[in-house]
């Protein structure tokens, strides 16, 4: 749990904070970390789901689970090599993560929903890549004003940076 004086040092390594001046730069590096992760699962999800031949719906829902699966760990990975004791670093993923991962699913689902005959379409076809191609791509611009707003306000990704030190 945060207290005030972890808020304010967080707010000193993050002299941005608070939404004015906050870079696109950060925000477009923590939408690709979010959407490495995502990607990953996504794209296992789905290649898991079709080989068993499994109907959308629970192809969607495991490439969801292993979306958040995965962009969790990344976070998880670089901030316990950083020296953080694995009980915080989970704490600091689900406070760096969680919105953004959300948001990037949210999206990049529907848009697949959305493209027809992506949800039939099979791994060896070029609709199911270029329709995953598309969906990453509008989630990742809807995702990245998110990202920079979180991190104006000392969110997201601004909790991961105070490790990068």
């Amino acid at each position: 749990m945060r207290h005030e004086a972890d808020d304010a040092q967080a707010h000193a390594h993050h002299p941005t904070a608070g939404g004015a001046s906050v870079g696109w730069g950060m925000a477009v590096r923590a939408t690709l970390h979010c959407l490495t992760g995502c990607a990953i699962g996504e794209v296992l999800g789905m290649v898991i789901g079709t080989a068993l031949g499994w109907g959308n719906a629970p192809t969607m829902v495991l490439a969801i689970v292993l979306a958040f699966f995965f962009g969790y760990s990344l976070t998880l990975y670089a901030v316990t090599r950083a020296g953080v004791a694995l009980s915080a670093a989970i704490g600091v993923a689900l406070a760096a993560d969680t919105l953004s991962i959300t948001v990037m699913e949210l999206v990049d689902n529907g848009v697949l929903l959305l493209v027809p005959g992506a949800m039939e379409a099979h791994l060896s076809d070029g609709l199911f890549w270029g329709a995953l191609a598309l969906a990453f791509a509008v989630a990742f611009l809807v995702t990245t004003p998110v990202n920079r707003w979180l991190i104006g306000r000392g969110k997201g990704h601004a909790v991961v940076h105070q490790y990068h030190h």
